[in-house]
């Protein structure tokens, strides 16, 4: 297995990345990023460049979710919510920015055959809960993409219908240990290469861990004290869990990198070996005024100081990381 673990620092509002190369044994590649602060020198802003692959581009993107250990239903029903608030129209002044008008952004990115736009509606598909850890607490990465295989062959998870694209989801909880998570990564999103047991489609999935227990300040900043840089005050997490607030923001970053660069081949800067994606060019950024220790210039709730930059579905709030715009 090639596995990309892409270690992030901001420089002032952008960022470089430090790249550990993993090899293994298994038809899957992976894209991984982690988020850590620190103040640098200034970088010219980056540009993805297209590499003339598929996007996911047939619409909807169904997200189907594997919830492995211990998930609270409150912790379920936050993140049920944001992936439904994907592809959900809000209504309303008060109603924006939305979680939806962020996600857009996705449809101006084009290519392929005929050069159509990335998918812009995303949707919760379905959900498959293992609270009995099947598998242990401590997971190696190829775990994960066997775990995805055998979920899809024993029809606990749909594969793709023609009409569709399917996305892969494995959330983890705070009592589990995958391999690189902390060290070298906050999430990833990867391939299953076609074979007879998926049908011999080409499978994209992802994974994200809870840090609230395992490293915070590197994946759940800035709701966190940060690991490193300025030790500015965290925020107030707008679903008033830091670890759950966290993993949206890494949820968002790995899905906005598959449906643009699902394969490897398409929106990226940089080598194939060392690539930053549509959210990993912007990290660190979540406002206006950004910079290393500030998150930007965002919504804050009156009552209990919380703050959030994307309005969702049944009156939620979310914190959502900058996306690079290919028109602006």
């Amino acid at each position: 297995m090639a596995e990309m673990c892409l270690s992030l620092m901001a420089i002032l509002v952008l960022v470089v990345c430090v790249v550990e190369l993993i090899c293994g044994g298994a038809a899957v590649e992976t894209v991984g990023y982690s988020r850590k602060l620190a103040a640098l020198v200034e970088e010219q802003p980056l540009v993805l460049t297209y590499h003339k692959g598929p996007l996911l581009s047939t619409a909807p993107v169904d997200v189907h979710v594997v919830w492995y250990g211990k998930f609270s239903p409150v912790q379920r029903s936050i993140m049920g919510d944001y992936l439904q608030s994907l592809g959900a129209h809000l209504h309303g002044k008060s109603k924006k920015p939305s979680v939806s008008t962020w996600w857009k952004t996705t449809v101006k990115y084009k290519g392929g055959v005929s050069n159509q736009a990335a998918v812009s509606i995303a949707r919760l598909g379905k959900q498959k809960i293992d609270d009995s850890y099947s598998l242990g607490k401590l997971l190696k990465r190829t775990d994960i993409t066997a775990f995805v295989e055998s979920s899809v062959k024993s029809k606990a998870l749909p594969l793709p219908e023609k009409s569709s694209n399917s996305m892969y989801l494995v959330l983890t909880s705070k009592d589990v240990k995958v391999e690189g998570f902390c060290m070298s990564s906050c999430g990833f999103h990867a391939k299953i290469l076609p074979s007879p047991t998926n049908g011999e489609k080409l499978l994209p999935y992802a994974w994200v861990g809870n840090s609230t227990s395992q490293c915070p300040g590197q994946c759940a900043w800035p709701f966190h004290q940060p690991i490193y840089g300025p030790q500015t005050s965290p925020l107030i997490a707008p679903n008033g869990d830091v670890g759950i607030d966290g993993m949206v923001i890494n949820i968002g970053t790995v899905l906005a990198g598959a449906v643009t660069n699902p394969f490897n081949t398409g929106y990226f800067q940089g080598d194939a070996s060392a690539l930053l994606e549509a959210v990993l060019t912007c990290a660190g950024i979540y406002g206006k005024g950004a910079y290393p220790g500030y998150a930007g210039d965002l919504l804050v709730d009156a009552t209990t100081g919380a703050s959030f930059n994307a309005h969702g579905v049944n009156g939620r709030w979310y914190l959502l990381p900058a996306m690079w715009d290919p028109a602006t």
